[in-house]
């Protein structure tokens, strides 16, 4: 190996002081970069990891909230339905109220108009049977007694109910 250049004690030597100066390299410069790089690798799949967690809460959160708005309007359409609906009973009971009232306002009319009718008759016979008295006791030239004139309103009374 003479011929070739190479030195059995050099290439021994140097041989020997590549591996202590790898050796210490290894133990004190590439241990601490690989062990750092390794954290960060670490942490850099816990930060993917967490985003895609926080995306898939984001994404259920919002189903969640979809599905709460959703609830919310179903609701809200129910309380707008049944108030529409009790608006309507309401109208319907008010209704039924003011007809039963005007019915009410029309009987009684009907029977204070009867009355005042049957009292506008009593006061007519009355009336009739004082006139037929006096006009018996005029056209008779005799002053009729008090049977007399009752008898005439009678008679006059009976005829006009007639």
């Amino acid at each position: 190996m003479d011929a070739l250049g190479i030195q059995w004690r050099i290439l021994l030597a140097q041989t020997i002081s590549f591996s202590i100066v790898f050796f210490v390299l290894w133990k004190y410069a590439y241990g601490p970069i690989f062990s750092m790089l390794e954290a960060r690798k670490q942490k850099i799949a816990d930060a993917l990891a967490n985003a895609e967690k926080i995306k898939t809460d984001v994404a259920q959160t919002e189903a969640e909230r979809q599905r709460i708005l959703a609830d919310a309007g179903d609701k809200a359409n129910k309380l707008i339905d049944e108030a529409r609906q009790a608006a309507a009973r309401v109208r319907e009971q008010e209704t039924q109220k003011a007809i039963s009232e005007a019915g009410q306002i029309v009987i009684k009319a009907r029977e204070a108009a009867a009355q005042e009718r049957a009292q506008m008759l009593a006061s007519l016979k009355r009336e009739v049977g004082r006139l037929v008295v006096q006009t018996t006791s005029t056209v008779t030239g005799k002053i009729l007694t008090a049977d007399d004139q009752k008898r005439l309103a009678e008679e006059t009374e009976k005829q006009l109910s007639v």
